[in-house]
C-alpha cells in the first residue's frame, strides 16, 4: 500500500529563508513548540510535513534532482530551448542568481525546519520514552538527509538544529563550516540507528528504519574518506539484510516499475509520489517523467535531460542494464521510429522514470513513481569500495559484493545472459576502485549520485576533459565547480552568510 504522507504546511513560517526579506514588514510573532503539539501525532503529522516538502516539485519532483543530475557527466541538455537557467548547471556558467538553486535551496530549509519542529514537539510532550526517541530520530534522519544534500552541493552553509520561535533571528544566521555540518549529519543518523525500529508500518520504505539510518552512515562516511567507519557500517547493513528484509531485486527493470514499488526489497529510503494528487508549492508534482522523456512521441515527454552519444554508445550492448535504461525507439504518430528520428533530440533518452511512471497524465507528470534514494545495490558497492581502500586492496569479500551487482545483471528478465562477466580475484587497489567507480555510474545511472562521485573523488578535471570524456566541459574549474553559489536573494537579505563560494 503506496504511503498516504501527509501534507503539512503548519511549519512552513518557521525557516523561510526566501521569505525573511518580509519579516521586518510582516512579522508573524514568536512560535512555541507547545502551541503548536498536543500529540504524539502532532509530531508524527509534521514529520510527514517535512516529507510532502521532499516530494514536491522543488526537490525531488524537478529542480534540485535535475540540477545534479545535469552537473554530472551521464545526462546533458537535450532541447536547447529550454530555460536558460538548467543550461548553466550543465554547462558549468551558472552565476549566483540561478533559478534552479533559488527555487529548492529554501525547499530544503522547510524540510530542515519541520523536522526540527517536530523533534521540539516531542521533547515538550510528555511521551514514553521509547516513542519519544522513535519520533525524534525519525525526524533527525530526514533532517540529516537534507543537510547531507545541502552540504554536498554548497560546502559551508547555515546549519539549524533548533526550533526557530523568532523568525527575526532568522535575518542572523551565518554559515557553519562543511566540517561541523558533516559532524551533525553524522550525529543525527548515528542517532536514528539507535533509536528508529527494524521496520516501518506496512514495510514502506519512505520511512527510514536502522538499516536506512546506517546505510547513510555508511554513505557519509565513505564521502568523509572515512573508509573503516564506511565499511563497517555498509557490512553491518548486509550482515543484518534479512532483520531489515533487503535484497537485491532479482529484475532490474523492475525497481523502475512503479506498479510494483511496494513490493520490492531492495529500496532502503525512498520519496514516494502518489499517482494523479497535487497540492499547492509543487506538493507531490512529479516531474522527471516528462523531462527525461521524447519530445514529439506518442508516448509524451519534453526532452530536457538527454544523455550524450557517448554515453549510449560506450555502454556495452550486452548490458541488459542499458535496454532498462534507455529508449533508444518510441511510437510517433502510431509507427515506432529509432531515435535518430525524434522530431527533437536525435539521441536515445533515459526509459528509467518514463516507461513505467503507473497512475499518471498522458507526460508522465503526477506519476506514482517511488524514487530509490538509496538501494541495496548501493551499499553492497560501498562495502567494496570501503574494503579495497582498507586493506589497500579488494579483498574476495569485496570482489564478491561486486559480482553480486553483476549477477543480477545477467538476468535479462528471466534469460539468463553472460555478460557482464564476474570480476576476478588480482587486481591492484587503483584497477578495483576505478571499476567499483564505473560499476557505480552503470548500476546506478541517472539516479542522482553520479556528481556526487565525481565530487567526492575529485574527478571532475578527468571525466570532463580527459581523452574519455562523455560530456566534454573544457571549461569545468576544479577551484569553482566542485560547489554551486549560494543564491545571491540570500546573502543580500542576509550579509552573515558570506562570503560566496568562489568563482561566483
Amino acid at each position: 500500500m503506496k504511503t498516504n504522507i501527509y501534507k503539512s504546511l503548519v511549519l512552513a513560517a518557521t525557516c523561510l529563508f526566501a521569505g525573511c526579506a518580509d519579516l521586518e514588514e510582516k512579522p508573524v510573532g514568536l512560535l512555541a513548540p507547545e502551541s503548536l503539539f498536543n500529540s504524539e501525532k502532532d509530531v508524527e503529522t509534521a514529520i510527514f510535513g517535512a516529507y510532502g516538502w521532499i516530494a514536491s516539485e522543488r526537490l525531488y519532483g524537478r529542480q534540485f534532482v535535475t540540477s545534479i543530475m545535469l552537473r554530472g557527466d551521464m545526462v546533458d541538455i537535450g532541447d536547447r530551448g529550454t530555460p536558460a537557467e538548467r543550461q548553466q548547471v550543465n554547462d558549468f556558467n551558472m552565476d549566483d542568481n540561478n533559478g534552479m538553486v533559488r527555487a529548492y535551496w529554501p525547499y530544503w530549509y522547510q524540510v530542515v525546519s519541520a523536522a526540527n519542529a517536530a523533534i521540539a514537539g516531542a521533547e515538550s510532550l510528555e511521551l514514553d520514552e521509547t516513542v519519544s526517541n522513535q519520533l525524534i530520530a525519525e525526524a533527525r534522519f530526514v533532517r540529516a538527509f537534507s543537510y547531507y544534500h545541502l552540504v554536498r552541493v554548497f560546502g559551508d552553509i547555515p546549519y539549524i538544529d533548533y526550533f526557530i520561535t523568532d523568525p527575526e533571528a532568522v535575518k542572523d544566521i551565518s554559515k557553519t563550516s562543511e566540517a561541523e555540518v558533516y559532524q551533525g549529519i553524522l550525529a543525527d543518523f548515528a542517532f536514528a540507528k539507535e533509536n528508529l525500529p527494524d521496520n516501518q508500518p506496512n514495510n514502506v520504505r519512505s520511512r527510514p528504519t536502522k538499516g536506512t539510518a546506517a546505510a547513510y552512515l555508511a554513505s557519509v562516511n565513505l564521502t568523509l574518506e572515512d573508509y573503516q567507519k564506511a565499511y563497517e557500517e555498509a557490512k553491518w547493513v548486509i550482515d543484518n539484510k534479512d532483520r531489515f528484509g533487503y535484497e537485491l531485486e532479482a529484475d532490474y527493470q523492475n525497481l523502475y516499475r512503479a506498479e510494483m514499488a511496494d513490493n520490492i526489497k531492495e529500496p532502503i529510503f525512498s520519496v514516494d509520489f502518489l499517482g494523479q494528487q497535487n497540492g499547492s508549492g509543487g506538493a507531490n508534482d512529479d516531474i522527471m517523467p516528462p523531462m527525461t522523456g521524447i519530445r514529439g512521441a506518442d508516448n509524451l515527454g519534453w526532452s530536457v535531460c538527454v544523455p550524450s552519444m557517448a554515453v549510449y554508445n560506450t555502454w556495452d550492448d550486452r548490458d541488459y542494464r542499458k535496454s532498462v535504461s534507455f529508449e533508444h525507439e518510441a511510437l510517433v504518430g502510431g509507427v515506432m521510429v529509432p531515435y535518430t528520428e525524434f522530431q527533437n533530440t536525435q539521441r536515445p533518452h533515459i526509459a528509467k522514470y518514463r516507461r513505467f511512471p503507473g497512475n499518471s497524465n498522458s507526460d508522465g507528470r503526477y506519476s506514482d513513481n517511488n524514487y530509490s534514494a538509496m538501494r541495496y545495490a548501493e551499499v553492497l558497492l560501498i562495502a567494496a569500495e570501503a574494503a579495497a581502500e582498507v586493506n589497500n586492496g579488494p579483498t574476495e569479500e569485496a570482489v564478491s559484493l561486486v559480482n553480486a551487482i553483476r549477477e543480477r545483471a545477467r538476468n535479462a528478465a528471466g534469460q539468463m545472459n553472460s555478460f557482464p562477466e564476474d570480476v576476478q580475484s588480482g587486481m591492484d587497489k587503483d584497477s578495483f576502485i576505478d571499476l567499483v567507480l564505473e560499476e557505480r555510474r552503470i548500476e546506478l545511472s541517472f539516479e542522482y549520485k553520479r556528481w556526487y562521485d565525481i565530487k567526492r573523488r575529485k574527478m571532475g578535471d578527468v571525466v570532463f576533459k580527459g581523452a574519455n570524456s562523455l560530456e566534454p566541459h573544457e571549461n569545468f574549474d576544479a577551484a569553482k565547480d566542485y560547489l554551486m553559489p549560494l543564491p545571491r536573494i540570500e546573502l543580500d537579505v542576509n550579509p552573515n552568510l558570506a562570503p560566496q563560494n568562489p568563482g561566483y
